[in-house]
């Protein structure tokens, strides 16, 4: 990494500044868990009214 990586906004930042702003940075980056696979999302156990059949026995139960 160079000074030219990083670049102050606003104000006047001396070297010390930089690198220690560099080294919390790279230190926050490095501690940063590694991503997991994304589970997908279980099945709704409920039905949707609109999708089920329009007769049901008299002696079911839902």
């Amino acid at each position: 990494m160079s000074t030219a990586d990083i670049r102050v906004e606003k104000g006047h930042a001396e070297p010390e500044e930089v690198a220690a702003i560099t080294a919390v940075l790279l230190a926050r980056a490095a501690a940063r868990p590694e991503p997991t696979h994304h589970r997908p999302r279980p099945k709704a156990a409920w039905r949707r009214l609109e999708r089920e059949p329009g007769f049901r026995a008299p002696h079911s139960w839902h």
